[in-house]
């Protein structure tokens, strides 16, 4: 029975999540073209719409401390990725997010098409020190207009439980783009997780940790960065 209820809950926080996306993606287009604050918003719209499906269906609740660590106006938001729902939760409470984002993302109908008249900024992995220099001048443009530029540092997502490994590219933005830099933790995939249909309920926890200045050392940045992700003294 507890399972079925689980199967339910989740199929209804679907239907919300899938059915709003479409909505508002087809919406998105229509304005995007001509106001790209507008595709944002339409984003963000989406990110709200599925927290409280979330909390109505699934039971699943966000808390966020840390929050008074968020500069104002252009940073670097460096956040452990575990689940689907770190997107959605950076959409919501941030106010002008810029996602990093893969490439191959803008083959998604409607919803790709709105990704960069959003300010996204799109990175092609396969490229090495291409992708690297097309990151840090999507992020420079986005930071410089005040924006706060998200990116997953570990490049996929983790189980939760399972301790990834940051990767370098993460030290060199940060010191080419001279923005503070602000590590966030979270145990979304607990809840939700990478490859699980069923959701479970409980507390999301997001944890925003104090801003690491530009020119840190690679090994004291690094360090910093994997306390707020793992634990780590």
């Amino acid at each position: 029975m507890q399972f079925l209820t689980q199967l339910l809950r989740s199929t209804g926080f679907n239907i919300i999540m899938f059915g709003s996306g479409a909505v508002l993606s087809i919406y998105g287009v229509l304005i995007g073209r001509f106001l790209p604050r507008g595709a944002l918003a339409q984003a963000q719209t989406w990110g709200r719409v599925c927290l409280w499906g979330l909390r109505v269906c699934c039971n699943i609740t966000l808390e966020v401390t840390g929050l008074e660590n968020l500069p104002e106006g252009g940073a670097i938001i460096a956040a452990q990725h575990q689940s689907a729902l770190d997107i959605l939760i950076w959409l919501a409470i941030v106010p002008r997010p810029a996602f990093v984002f893969k490439r191959e993302l803008k083959r998604i109908p409607a919803f790709g098409s709105l990704l960069e008249p959003a300010g996204m900024i799109p990175v092609n992995r396969g490229g090495r020190s291409g992708a690297l220099r097309d990151m840090v001048a999507g992020a420079s443009k986005a930071a410089a207009a005040g924006r706060q530029v998200i990116i997953f540092p570990e490049g996929t997502r983790m189980a939760y439980g399972v301790r990834g490994q940051v990767r370098n590219g993460i030290v060199a933005l940060a010191n080419a783009v001279r923005v503070p830099v602000v590590p966030a933790g979270t145990n979304s995939g607990q809840h939700w997780s990478r490859k699980a249909y069923g959701k479970t309920p409980g507390v999301v926890h997001v944890t925003i940790g104090p801003a690491l200045p530009g020119g840190l050392p690679r090994d004291v940045f690094l360090a910093r960065l994997n306390k707020v992700f793992y634990g780590e003294a």
